[in-house]
């Protein structure tokens, strides 16, 4: 079949969605003139091929996925995703449309006009009635009919399970009388998603039936219902004696799993009345291991002169990926009847297929149509001479193309001329057409030119050039999709490779974060600034995106953190080398007017793998694989992209403070945030006068209770090491401070006025007082007496008195871990001392657990007294004997 060319028609254009139509979904078949066909949408569609016209559009509740045509009893059984079957009468059909709808200019095109592939449906598109559903089951992937038995295919939570049901006769109820057999398959995937939702697979089930030669099964209907007849002699090899003695069909299944499985249709039936073990009934023939999209059958061999009938001899499975299975029936050397079983490799993924009443099988790929040729070139086959075998397979299989590209359906027309085949296609984009083959020339003799055939060639070299034309710009559009994602993804390999592998020194990519006070609308706000540097040799660009997540220390205990933090996520336009971006984001206070400390503010750059090879895996161009429908970005990891931590910093009660007793005129910032008042005593201290003042719980607290306090001592050895030449010139108690106000914007003030001792400002506006002094430790070294410094925090609140203890503990923990790694050593040290002290806190701590215990039982007068108790112990944990060292 070298040199074959089609003749392509175009016929009609359907709808289709943004991006093609995928494979796998769209269904076609005919009855005479008649094609049913479905997009893998809502609709059925019905189109007249002598009159070149669509006649009616049927709308079903669902996605359609299959379609079974019964030509005898004029039914066409639909199967909608997630419904169930639905039955339709042609005939009542028929009726229901009337004649001005038939006659539609627009509904249709004339065979020869592209200009109409894009038709709409006719104005006439008639719902389906849900009464229709004969068999509603939202697990059902495909079924069959045959005769009288409905059998349905299910996907389950963890198996596939056949049913079989009885169908009424012609004229009855259409739906099904009753279940009249069950068996489970092979183990299926469960799907993603909760059980009461499942979703759809990736690939449908295929299933066919399949009966013996002889068989009262009519054989054109079993063409019409998607079944074939087999030869005796292979039937019984592959299915096995009791499926011969009993000449009952057999059913074929292939699953997505790569299972090629049959059961046999009478022994299913009659299983409920016997006992046993239903999965005997299942053989499985044979493991493709990709999914099976198309099960066929052919004849390979010429028959005898005095032969009428032809039954197919071959046995064809194409999985998805180009694997072909043929099944046939031969000789072994001992001269037995064994059956041959051999595998090919065909150009994949394969979109559709469908074997033609010869030896020709066709096979559509995204970028080509093909057709295959298993005919045996030898002599006729006598069953009693073993010499007259079938003589094997052949040992390749060797594809012609047709220049036909992206066929998504595909079925052989039975209008086909002798030694020629017909077929219909449904393209990509919604275009049905026919493709006319003359099988019988394979070089085409040279023929005189003439006008009158002169215009048909010219007609079938452009619809040619425009089919080239067509996949070509697909074609380079897809591999300019794939260049550019590996083009970013080169980048960003190189980005990720430069962060993660800097352990020491500064990041060729940082960010740093700074905090400042402003006013935002009528209040002030702290606000966060991530500055983002890029100092290396490569750009940030499409993909990339600044995550700044913020945690306060009240969600910090929850036990989702990713669920309690608020995360800002800001594509990165582009950051070229040496380039720097500024990103400021509110921190709090927030609607409660409440800033609750410490803040975490974590700086991660994410590359979005979706964003920029999602685009590569589902390209635009009408050559999808059914693979990468819906599914296609399942092969992506979970998080959908990279994470790069770049910092982590923690803004604190002594970054929030504010000084506006020290500060100038002109350098004066926003005043200091206001608690919220109560509108009674703002209106009552207005009726007082300006002399005059409230006493309010505040107020009261700040005027009659002494201030919260807390401590902590270390040597004067462990700041010195520590400060180093840094703060030099000045005394150490004023080194100290400015060490521990070092990242707040009021520390060049404070350097300025050489201070030990400060007065700030809390977010809600209570003072916290800082105070910074030498001490002498007596008691603790062997040695003799420790200079020390004492670090002393004092507030009318106890709350904000805890945040600015805490955030000094902080800074004296990371300065003891410096220290430490440096190899540095503690003097000698009185260890009874040691002990006492540890045993003092250790009943501190007993008491509290104590006193604690005793306010859940004791009344309101005896609990006042208990509280003030655990005040004053807590002032002594708050104040320890310990010095750090």
């Amino acid at each position: 079949m070298v040199g074959l060319t089609p003749r392509v028609d175009y016929l009609a254009g359907f709808c289709c969605p943004l991006g093609g139509l995928a494979a796998g979904k769209p269904r076609m078949l005919c009855l005479g003139a008649e094609i049913f066909l479905s997009t893998g949408s809502e609709l059925v569609y019905v189109y007249d091929q002598e009159r070149g016209l669509l006649t009616a559009v049927y709308k079903f509740p669902g996605q359609v996925w299959h379609l079974e045509l019964l030509a005898l009893r004029r039914a066409l059984y639909v199967l909608c995703a997630r419904r169930g079957i639905y039955c339709l009468s042609l005939d009542q059909a028929s009726r229901s449309v009337s004649q001005d709808d038939g006659d539609d200019k627009d509904n249709g095109d004339d065979g020869d006009s592209e200009d109409s592939q894009d038709s709409e449906p006719p104005s006439s598109v008639i719902p389906v009635d849900p009464d229709a559903c004969v068999l509603p089951d939202a697990t059902l992937c495909t079924f069959t009919v045959l005769d009288d038995v409905l059998i349905t295919l299910a996907q389950g939570p963890t198996q596939w399970k056949m049913q079989l049901f009885e169908c009424p006769c012609p004229g009855e109820d259409p739906r099904p009388r009753g279940q009249i057999g069950e068996v489970e398959l092979s183990t299926c995937i469960p799907p993603a998603g909760s059980p009461r939702e499942p979703t759809a697979p990736h690939f449908l089930p295929v299933l066919c039936c399949v009966s013996p030669q002889g068989s009262r099964v009519l054989h054109s209907h079993l063409r019409g219902s998607g079944g074939f007849t087999l030869e005796e002699t292979l039937f019984g090899l592959l299915f096995g004696a009791d499926a011969s003695l009993l000449e009952s069909p057999v059913i074929l299944c292939g699953l997505p799993n790569g299972h090629l499985c049959c059961v046999v249709l009478k022994t299913l039936v009659t299983s409920r009345l016997a006992p046993g073990d239903p999965k005997a009934l299942v053989k499985i023939l044979h493991h493709l291991e990709e999914p099976v999209v198309f099960i066929g059958a052919l004849r390979t061999e010429l028959l005898a002169e005095d032969v009428e009938e032809s039954h197919s001899d071959c046995l064809v499975a194409l999985g998805h990926h180009g694997r072909t299975l043929v099944m046939k029936a031969s000789w072994d050397e001992a001269g037995n009847l064994v059956p041959v079983l051999r595998e090919y490799c065909l150009p994949g993924p394969v979109l559709c297929a469908a074997c033609g009443r010869g030896s020709c099988m066709y096979h559509s790929t995204p970028s080509d149509l093909c057709v295959v040729d298993l005919a045996w070139r030898g002599t006729p086959w006598d069953p009693t001479q073993p010499d007259g075998s079938p003589g094997g397979l052949p040992s390749l299989l060797c594809p012609t193309t047709l220049n036909v590209c992206s066929v998504v359906t595909l079925s052989v027309s039975p209008r086909a001329p002798e030694g020629g085949a017909e077929l219909l296609a449904l393209s990509a984009k919604g275009r049905l057409m026919t493709c006319r083959l003359d099988l019988n020339c394979e070089t085409p003799c040279p023929t005189r030119v003439t006008a009158a055939n002169t215009g048909q060639k010219i007609k079938e070299f452009l619809s040619g050039i425009f089919t080239v034309s067509e996949r070509v710009s697909s074609l380079k559009k897809a591999v300019d999709q794939r260049n550019k994602a590996l083009t970013c993804l080169n980048e960003a390999m190189n980005v990720s490779c430069a962060l993660l592998s800097t352990e020491e020194g500064p990041r060729p990519i940082s960010c740093t974060t700074t905090t400042s006070w402003s006013r935002l609308q009528l209040q002030d706000m702290l606000t966060a600034t991530c500055l983002l540097e890029n100092s290396s040799d490569f750009s940030l660009d499409q993909g990339w995106a600044l995550c700044v997540q913020v945690l306060t220390s009240s969600r910090a205990s929850e036990l989702d953190l990713a669920s309690s933090a608020v995360t800002y996520t800001i594509p990165v336009d582009r950051l070229g080398p040496g380039s720097r971006w500024e990103v400021t984001l509110p921190l709090g206070p927030g609607e409660d007017g409440v800033l609750d400390l410490p803040v975490t503010v974590s700086c991660t750059l994410f590359y979005s793998l979706r964003e920029v090879v999602g685009g590569a895996l589902i390209p635009s161009d009408s050559f999808n694989d059914p693979s990468l429908d819906e599914h296609s970005l399942d092969v992506l990891p979970e998080q959908e992209g990279i994470c790069l931590p770049l910092s982590k910093h923690t803004v604190d009660m002594l970054q929030c403070l504010r000084f506006p007793s020290l500060a100038t005129p002109h350098m004066q910032g926003p005043g200091p945030l206001s608690p919220a008042s109560d509108p009674v005593d703002t209106f009552l201290g207005a009726c007082l006068g300006p002399g005059s003042e409230l006493a309010g719980p505040a107020s009261l607290q700040a005027k009659y209770l002494p201030p919260s306090v807390a401590a902590i001592k270390m040597s004067v050895e462990l700041l010195r090491a520590t400060l180093g030449d840094s703060y030099s010139g000045v005394s150490l108690c004023c080194a100290t401070l400015q060490w521990l106000l070092a990242e707040n914007a009021a520390v060049d003030i404070l350097r300025a006025r050489a201070l030990s001792s400060v007065q700030g400002v809390a977010p809600d506006g209570t003072d916290v007082h800082l105070i910074v002094r030498e001490v002498v430790v007596t008691d603790l070294c062997l040695a003799g007496p420790i200079q020390a410094m004492e670090i002393q925090v004092e507030s009318s609140s106890l709350a904000n008195m805890c945040r600015a203890h805490h955030a000094v503990i902080g800074r004296m923990q990371r300065m003891v871990m410096e220290q430490a790694a440096q190899g540095s050593s503690p003097p000698d040290l009185r260890v009874q001392c040691l002990r006492q002290i540890q045993a003092n806190h250790e009943m501190l701590l007993r008491e509290v657990h104590t006193l604690r215990d005793r306010l859940c039982m004791e009344d309101e007068a005896c609990s006042r007294a208990t509280a003030e108790r655990l005040l004053q112990v807590y002032r002594q944990l708050r104040s320890p004997s310990l010095l750090l060292l």
